[in-house]
């Protein structure tokens, strides 16, 4: 039988004829209905950007937590449980307590049109108003400007991770036109850390970070990162950190890493708070290791990869990622979304793998067909196949390689699905 959060879930899916519908409008309308909650949040660091935002957040909690403070965290979409989205003063939402704020945002909608990411929003911001904590972190779903997210007035700090190409039918088909968007989160008077930008992106973020009088704490002109011997160092103008590399792996996350020390730095943490934060960040389906259950069964001597990123700047990140293990020969089970560029996914991974088998995701009318990925990765210079499922790619692929190293991507629904099994 479902859990009662699923039952109230599943109705939440009907109260909007589409899933992404971007305006403020409902989210103001409910969110006064409930006495405007959103007030009432410990001090929140909002963040927004393509790529990067939920392992940054990831940091900065660790970093907050590690210097003994309690957050909260907001961040979207859930792998597994939808109770990942709501983490209140560092536990994940109890399903009793889950239930109880969704049927009351439920019953305070009075069955207005609202989208599911708007009312599932809208409950995190009650129970966090609800909760005591420190701080608050809220990862931006889509966007910026109208994300349901963007209804804090004056956040402690906001961070813009880096912008790309990503969402184009929501956001607009240019850099230019996508950073507009994140940059809706920037606040009159907040300060803002930027990372790493192109630099159409940056001349929007600078342009609307001067009119509101934003104080901005950019990659490259205020702070700078990077890695040395092992090392993650960072410099800004109160001094340098000599920090160890991130728990998570690969040259985009130092990026984050860096991010991360310096929303903390703002906001007054030690050096201390800053190497907890790169040290101790967990985030799940960001090239995750696998070691139990019956997939890592299955695999017996082969080592079980998880990543749950699907763009091009994904696949970048993805590529150099895997540099950094040691040697072994790399095998790809990839399940994508039909909205996704998989062609810009592929490439720069095309070197790196022996062989692509691809899979549907189940359970996902938005999948792309098997068929589909195995022939754009044929067309992005691989050597690929169709599977029935990730099971099957497994055994066939530990029958000729039985040492290999086999990495499932492409989506994080994907991921999702294996980690219900697999977490």
């Amino acid at each position: 039988m479902a859990q009662g959060s699923d039952v109230i879930l599943s109705r939440m899916m009907g109260l909007h004829p589409k899933v992404i519908d971007l305006t403020l409008d409902r989210v103001w309308r409910l969110l006064g209905a409930l006495g405007n909650p959103q007030n009432d949040l410990p001090p929140v660091i909002h963040i927004a950007g393509t790529n990067g935002k939920g392992s940054t957040q990831s940091m900065i909690r660790a970093g907050l937590e590690g210097a003994g403070k309690s957050v909260h965290a907001y961040t979207s979409p859930h792998l597994a449980r939808f109770h990942e989205r709501i983490r209140l003063a560092g536990d994940l939402i109890s399903e009793d307590h889950l239930t109880e704020i969704l049927d009351e945002c439920y019953v305070q909608n009075g069955g207005e049109n609202i989208t599911y990411f708007e009312i599932t929003t809208v409950a995190g911001l009650l129970a966090f108003a609800r909760t005591p904590a420190d701080y608050t972190l809220l990862e931006v779903g889509l966007g910026g400007r109208l994300d349901a997210t963007n209804v804090i007035d004056t956040p402690a700090v906001s961070i813009i991770t880096p912008i790309s190409i990503d969402h184009e039918q929501f956001l607009g088909n240019t850099l230019t036109a996508i950073a507009g968007e994140k940059a809706g989160i920037i606040k009159r008077g907040v300060p803002v850390v930027v990372g790493p930008q192109q630099d159409e992106a940056m001349d929007v973020i600078e342009t609307t970070a001067a009119k509101l009088g934003a104080p901005i704490f950019a990659y490259g002109q205020h702070w700078h990162v990077w890695e040395e011997r092992g090392r993650l160092i960072y410099q800004d103008e109160t001094g340098l950190l000599d920090l160890p590399l991130p728990a998570l792996i690969g040259a985009h996350q130092v990026q984050n890493a860096g991010a991360a020390v310096a929303a903390l730095r703002v906001l007054g943490f030690d050096e201390a708070a800053c190497e907890a934060a790169v040290a101790k960040a967990e985030w799940p389906a960001r090239m995750q290791r696998l070691r139990h259950g019956p997939l890592v069964d299955a695999a017996d001597r082969a080592e079980l990869w998880l990543d749950g990123g699907h763009n091009p700047a994904a696949g970048d990140a993805l590529a150099e990622a895997l540099t950094r293990l040691p040697e072994r020969p790399l095998f790809m089970i990839c399940g994508m979304l039909n909205t996704k560029d998989i062609g810009g996914y592929l490439r720069p991974l095309a070197a790196s793998a022996q062989k692509l088998y691809a899979v549907s995701i189940p359970g996902s009318e938005a999948t792309l067909p098997a068929e589909a990925t195995a022939a754009a990765a044929r067309d992005a210079g691989m050597n690929a196949v169709q599977s029935e499922n990730v099971m099957t790619a497994i055994t066939d692929i530990v029958a000729e390689t039985p040492n290999a190293r086999i990495l499932i991507c492409g989506s994080l629904y994907l991921a999702g699905e294996i980690l219900k099994e697999n977490g």
